[in-house]
């Protein structure tokens, strides 16, 4: 993977209460659309959720939205969307979110985009994917977790070799090039590593 052309937005489904979080997310989808990187998301029309996917889409961009059936009507599924995949529950939705994407960002977000987000990290941790994921830190809000983060290592739940490969934004601009960045460097990691796995076949 040496080029980002989807990108999976974690981000809750209520606007929180600092109106930078819903300009964040306008401003991300603005992006994406300009970069013409497809969002993948949850589906939403309301919240950070609504205000990203909208964004994209007027703006010109392409926005694939995964919903659980259960969550279309509670979370007003948008129509718009060019692709809509309804999942039957949210394993589903999950993991359709993740072989869909070439990257995750997790915007401000409750619960839900906790759970997301820790998933990717620890599939990450595991070796399961080399696929960047990044914080947008918007007004620090992803803070407690790096502290939380920084306790886990100094308390060797996260012992060396198992350290936590995670991207940190705190200005909308910078999400796409970091991103990019990352993705670049993956690949030309794996292309070192290629003929030494050759070998050993």
């Amino acid at each position: 993977m040496s080029t980002i052309k989807t990108v999976c937005v974690y981000c809750g489904s209520g606007p929180g209460t600092n109106p930078r979080f819903i300009e964040g997310a306008k401003a991300l989808g603005k992006a994406l659309a300009e970069s013409n990187i497809r969002l993948v998301y949850g589906g939403g029309s309301v919240g950070m959720m609504g205000a990203v996917a909208d964004a994209v889409l007027d703006h010109g961009g392409l926005v694939t939205g995964i919903i659980p059936d259960f969550l279309r009507t509670r979370e007003n599924a948008l129509t718009r969307v060019q692709e809509m995949i309804v999942t039957p529950d949210m394993h589903e939705r999950k993991r359709l979110m993740f072989e869909r994407s070439d990257a995750f960002v997790a915007m401000p977000g409750g619960v839900g985009t906790l759970e997301e987000l820790v998933e990717q990290l620890t599939w990450k941790q595991l070796g399961r994917h080399a696929k960047p994921v990044l914080l947008a830190n918007i007004d620090d809000f992803w803070e407690p977790l790096f502290t939380l983060l920084s306790h886990m290592r100094q308390t060797q739940f996260i012992r060396a070799g198992f350290s936590v490969d995670i991207l940190k934004a705190d200005r909308v601009e910078e999400i796409l090039p970091k991103l990019k960045s990352a993705a670049a460097q993956i690949a030309e990691s794996e292309t070192r590593l290629a003929p030494e796995v050759a070998r050993k076949l």
